[in-house]
């Protein structure tokens, strides 16, 4: 009976030591408050990057188009686009600053005439103040945003999984994604700008002769700007995150710490 006893008081040792193994595993796998605090941050700011690239990409204030004023006449023309859709205004010169030679700003009240472009389903150019528009050019620019929103989306789904499974090899993945979305955002505004300068240049033989125009980048655009680089930066914090600690006390060693 003593024997016994004694058996059955190792077993439950055994089976308490286990399961005490078996907790500190799972502990160790697990997000530390420390590092679920930085992530929840770095998170917060990759939030302010996707809602301006939301903006950016889903308005069409990239570039305002505007025509030269012209005397006995009591209005004049502007236009501005952005990837999906383009709006021409009627404006009367008397709501335009004095000291503007030229038709705008595109914000002023006016008679409006917005239309998608219609490259995205019959392929065929627009034509904005008798100049043509290269679709190849625009179809480049608005795939490479869609691109981008998909990978800062894929961003986001590794990131909210590493916070509620505790999967933290999903962290660099997320940080490559949130980089590379910066990235193409950053391709689809120098290909807009391509665009734009095509289209300036576009001019139509038809007649009347086009009208003289000049061109100013818009809010849109500046909101793409600063997408990029917020993702981009939300990346680099990601991917520094990712670094164990001893990587940090070897880039920076402490004051009077012996070198070789």
């Amino acid at each position: 009976m003593m024997w016994s006893n004694f058996f059955m008081q190792e077993e439950d040792r055994r089976r308490a030591a286990a399961g005490r193994r078996r907790a500190q595993g799972q502990q160790n796998l697990g997000l530390t408050p420390e590092r679920e605090g930085k992530i929840k941050l770095v998170l917060l700011l990759a939030t302010v990057g996707a809602t301006l690239s939301v903006l950016s990409v889903g308005t069409e204030f990239w570039v305002e188009l505007n025509t030269y004023k012209t005397n006995g006449s009591a209005v004049c023309e502007a236009a501005h686009l952005g990837l999906w859709k383009v709006c021409t205004k009627r404006l009367w010169q008397a709501d335009v600053p004095a000291g503007r030679e030229t038709c705008g700003p595109a914000e002023l009240p006016g008679e409006a005439n917005c239309t998608y472009f219609k490259f995205f389903t019959t392929g065929e150019n627009a034509h904005i103040f008798q100049r043509s528009t290269k679709k190849e050019v625009n179809l480049a620019a608005a795939v490479m945003a869609v691109l981008g929103l998909t990978a800062m989306a894929l961003g986001y789904l590794c990131v909210i999984t590493v916070l509620s499974k505790g999967a933290e090899f999903l962290l660099r993945v997320g940080a490559v994604c949130f980089g590379l979305s910066g990235l193409l955002l950053f391709v689809s505004l120098e290909v807009f700008r391509h665009s734009v300068r095509a289209l300036i240049q576009g001019v139509s033989p038809e007649v009347p002769p086009a009208p003289r125009l000049t061109y100013e980048y818009s809010w849109s655009l500046g909101c793409g700007v600063g997408a990029g680089l917020i993702l981009l930066l939300g990346g680099i914090c990601f991917l520094l995150i990712t670094l164990p600690s001893w990587s940090w006390g070897s880039l920076c060693p402490k004051r009077g710490s012996p070198t070789a």
